[in-house]
């Protein structure tokens, strides 16, 4: 039986008091750490667009749904800096922690599902990428497709200004075992949620990066 995933156990002020399982620290709702990449194309869209992944229908939270481009838990002893191996995990790029730009990091609380309490302390970071889609090699028992999302059309989104968005991305096509080009329309909830703080300080720091 494998070992149980260990996260650094935190109080409500980010100082550490200890460790716990993963299992344990979802069902009792205990602080932890996670770390947060934002992949910017500046040559997408109006004035860039973000990066997002498909979240895989495997998940046990969300579902099915569009989430931040590169996002993982950071195990018990890890440090901030640590948390640069997600992208090569997630997404096949190998990127030095330097160049990535920091944002700050938000305390943040939800409850979706039952028997399910996730409070994270979420560092979160940008880095800008020319990529292509088809030129990203993601983790297919987590992600099922890539998607890129205009910043300014996803910002009237999240802001109530617009109710839906057409999208363009890839997708995994389980069938074929071949990735293929998707168009979608979407709505705010088909995006996992996100504090207002966490929005306001993503946006102004999307701004000052354009």
């Amino acid at each position: 039986m494998p070992l149980p995933e260990m996260f650094d156990i935190f109080d409500e002020k980010m100082i550490r008091i200890g460790s716990d399982s993963r299992e344990n620290a979802h069902a009792k709702g205990l602080w932890h750490q996670t770390f947060h990449c934002w992949i910017v194309h500046p040559a997408k869209g109006e004035g860039g667009s973000l990066l997002f992944q498909l979240r895989h229908m495997n998940k046990d939270t969300f579902p099915g749904h569009l989430d931040t481009s590169c996002a993982g838990h950071l195990q018990a002893g890890e440090t901030v800096e640590d948390g640069v191996r997600e992208l090569r995990e997630e997404l096949g790029l190998s990127v030095p922690f330097e160049e990535l730009v920091y944002c700050g990091m938000v305390a943040e609380e939800n409850i979706p599902s039952d028997g399910l309490i996730d409070r994270e302390f979420s560092h979160v970071f940008l880095h800008t990428c020319e990529q292509e889609l088809e030129r990203y090699s993601f983790q297919l028992d987590e992600i099922s497709g890539l998607f890129f999302v205009d910043i300014l059309k996803f910002r009237q989104l999240v802001e109530g200004e617009t109710d839906a968005l057409r999208i363009e991305g890839i997708v995994w096509d389980e069938k074929t075992q071949l990735v293929r080009p998707e168009q979608r329309v979407v709505s705010f909830g088909d995006f996992t949620p996100n504090s207002n703080e966490y929005n306001r300080m993503l946006f102004e720091h999307l701004g000052s990066d354009e």
